[in-house]
Protein backbone atom coordinates (compact mmCIF):
# COMPACT_ATOMS: atom_id res chain seq x y z
CA UNK A 1 0.00 0.00 0.00
CA UNK A 2 2.80 2.41 0.83
CA UNK A 3 4.28 2.00 -2.65
CA UNK A 4 1.06 3.11 -4.33
CA UNK A 5 0.62 6.82 -5.01
CA UNK A 6 -3.04 6.95 -4.01
CA UNK A 7 -4.65 3.69 -2.83
CA UNK A 8 -8.01 5.43 -2.31
CA UNK A 9 -8.16 6.57 -5.94
CA UNK A 10 -9.42 3.22 -7.17
CA UNK A 11 -9.89 -0.34 -6.07
CA UNK A 12 -7.30 -1.87 -8.42
CA UNK A 13 -4.52 -2.00 -5.84
CA UNK A 14 -6.87 -3.38 -3.17
CA UNK A 15 -8.16 -6.06 -5.56
CA UNK A 16 -4.62 -6.96 -6.64
CA UNK A 17 -3.37 -7.30 -3.06
CA UNK A 18 -6.45 -9.32 -2.09
CA UNK A 19 -5.90 -11.66 -5.03
CA UNK A 20 -2.22 -12.15 -4.09
CA UNK A 21 -3.07 -12.98 -0.48
CA UNK A 22 -5.88 -15.31 -1.53
CA UNK A 23 -3.58 -17.14 -3.96
CA UNK A 24 -0.90 -17.57 -1.27
CA UNK A 25 -3.46 -18.92 1.22
CA UNK A 26 -4.84 -21.44 -1.29
CA UNK A 27 -1.30 -22.57 -2.15
CA UNK A 28 -0.57 -23.14 1.54
CA UNK A 29 -3.85 -25.04 1.95
CA UNK A 30 -2.78 -27.30 -0.94
CA UNK A 31 0.57 -27.97 0.74
CA UNK A 32 -1.17 -28.90 4.00
CA UNK A 33 -3.64 -31.14 2.13
CA UNK A 34 -0.72 -32.95 0.44
CA UNK A 35 0.60 -33.81 3.90
CA UNK A 36 -2.65 -35.43 5.01
CA UNK A 37 -4.48 -32.38 6.30
CA UNK A 38 -3.78 -30.41 9.45
CA UNK A 39 -3.12 -33.48 11.62
CA UNK A 40 -0.79 -35.02 9.07
CA UNK A 41 1.10 -31.76 8.72
CA UNK A 42 1.34 -31.47 12.51
CA UNK A 43 2.78 -34.99 12.75
CA UNK A 44 5.54 -34.05 10.34
CA UNK A 45 5.97 -30.67 12.10
CA UNK A 46 5.28 -28.85 8.83
CA UNK A 47 3.74 -25.76 10.44
CA UNK A 48 6.55 -25.41 12.96
CA UNK A 49 9.22 -25.70 10.28
CA UNK A 50 7.47 -23.09 8.11
CA UNK A 51 7.31 -20.67 11.04
CA UNK A 52 10.99 -21.28 11.77
CA UNK A 53 11.97 -20.76 8.13
CA UNK A 54 10.01 -17.51 7.90
CA UNK A 55 11.45 -16.17 11.16
CA UNK A 56 15.00 -17.07 10.06
CA UNK A 57 14.37 -15.32 6.72
CA UNK A 58 13.03 -12.22 8.51
CA UNK A 59 15.99 -12.14 10.91
CA UNK A 60 18.42 -12.56 8.01
CA UNK A 61 16.84 -9.63 6.16
CA UNK A 62 17.14 -7.48 9.29
CA UNK A 63 20.74 -8.61 9.85
CA UNK A 64 21.86 -7.88 6.28
CA UNK A 65 20.02 -4.56 6.23
CA UNK A 66 17.75 -5.52 3.34
CA UNK A 67 14.81 -4.91 5.69
CA UNK A 68 15.64 -1.61 7.36
CA UNK A 69 14.09 -0.88 10.76
CA UNK A 70 14.81 2.53 12.19
CA UNK A 71 16.44 2.20 15.61
CA UNK A 72 17.28 -1.49 15.15
CA UNK A 73 19.51 -1.83 12.11
CA UNK A 74 19.43 1.73 10.79
CA UNK A 75 19.57 5.02 12.63
CA UNK A 76 18.73 8.62 11.88
CA UNK A 77 21.64 10.97 11.35
CA UNK A 78 22.27 13.88 13.69
CA UNK A 79 20.29 16.16 11.39
CA UNK A 80 17.35 13.73 11.41
CA UNK A 81 17.85 12.18 8.03
CA UNK A 82 18.93 10.23 5.98
CA UNK A 83 19.39 6.91 7.73
CA UNK A 84 22.83 5.85 8.84
CA UNK A 85 23.96 2.24 9.02
CA UNK A 86 26.31 1.61 11.93
CA UNK A 87 29.78 0.42 11.00
CA UNK A 88 30.16 -1.71 14.10
CA UNK A 89 28.39 -2.52 17.31
CA UNK A 90 29.47 -0.49 20.32
CA UNK A 91 30.86 -2.77 22.99
CA UNK A 92 31.22 -2.04 26.68
CA UNK A 93 34.66 -1.66 28.19
CA UNK A 94 36.21 -4.34 30.37
CA UNK A 95 35.68 -2.12 33.45
CA UNK A 96 31.96 -1.78 32.68
CA UNK A 97 31.67 -5.52 32.18
CA UNK A 98 33.44 -6.30 35.46
CA UNK A 99 31.28 -3.74 37.29
CA UNK A 100 28.09 -5.42 36.06
CA UNK A 101 29.38 -8.87 37.03
CA UNK A 102 30.31 -7.58 40.49
CA UNK A 103 26.86 -5.99 40.90
CA UNK A 104 25.23 -9.30 39.94
CA UNK A 105 27.31 -11.22 42.49
CA UNK A 106 26.47 -8.65 45.18
CA UNK A 107 22.76 -8.92 44.33
CA UNK A 108 22.86 -12.73 44.45
CA UNK A 109 24.84 -12.79 47.72
CA UNK A 110 22.56 -10.30 49.47
CA UNK A 111 19.45 -12.30 48.54
CA UNK A 112 20.69 -15.88 48.96
CA UNK A 113 18.17 -16.86 51.61
CA UNK A 114 15.17 -15.32 49.84
CA UNK A 115 16.14 -16.38 46.31
CA UNK A 116 16.13 -20.11 47.06
CA UNK A 117 12.57 -19.89 48.41
CA UNK A 118 11.40 -17.72 45.51
CA UNK A 119 12.85 -20.16 42.96
CA UNK A 120 11.19 -23.15 44.65
CA UNK A 121 7.87 -21.31 44.62
CA UNK A 122 8.34 -20.51 40.93
CA UNK A 123 9.19 -24.12 40.08
CA UNK A 124 6.20 -25.38 42.07
CA UNK A 125 3.89 -22.99 40.20
CA UNK A 126 5.33 -24.10 36.84
CA UNK A 127 4.92 -27.80 37.65
CA UNK A 128 1.30 -27.25 38.75
CA UNK A 129 0.57 -25.19 35.62
CA UNK A 130 -0.37 -22.11 37.60
CA UNK A 131 -0.15 -18.54 36.35
CA UNK A 132 3.55 -17.67 36.64
CA UNK A 133 3.23 -13.90 36.33
CA UNK A 134 2.62 -13.06 39.99
CA UNK A 135 5.15 -15.63 41.20
CA UNK A 136 7.74 -14.34 38.76
CA UNK A 137 7.15 -10.74 39.81
CA UNK A 138 8.03 -11.80 43.37
CA UNK A 139 11.03 -13.82 42.20
CA UNK A 140 12.65 -10.93 40.30
CA UNK A 141 12.98 -9.01 43.56
CA UNK A 142 15.47 -11.58 44.84
CA UNK A 143 16.72 -13.56 41.80
CA UNK A 144 18.64 -12.73 38.65
CA UNK A 145 17.35 -13.52 35.18
CA UNK A 146 19.84 -16.39 34.90
CA UNK A 147 18.66 -17.94 38.17
CA UNK A 148 15.02 -17.75 37.09
CA UNK A 149 15.81 -19.15 33.64
CA UNK A 150 17.79 -22.07 35.05
CA UNK A 151 15.04 -22.85 37.57
CA UNK A 152 12.46 -23.00 34.80
CA UNK A 153 14.79 -25.09 32.61
CA UNK A 154 15.06 -27.62 35.44
CA UNK A 155 11.31 -28.23 35.51
CA UNK A 156 10.42 -27.67 31.85
CA UNK A 157 13.54 -28.44 29.86
CA UNK A 158 15.15 -26.36 27.12
CA UNK A 159 13.58 -25.77 23.72
CA UNK A 160 15.85 -26.54 20.81
CA UNK A 161 14.48 -25.78 17.40
CA UNK A 162 14.97 -28.12 14.49
CA UNK A 163 17.32 -26.81 11.85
Amino acid sequence: MAKNENPLQGSFIIEELTDLVEEAVYTEFDRITERGGVLGAMETMYQRSKIQEESMHYEWLKHTGEYPIIGVNTFLGKDGSPTVRPGEVIRSTEEEKQFQIEMLHNFQNSNQDKSAEALKTLQHAAINQQNLFEVMMDAVKYCSLGQITNALFEVGGKYRRNM
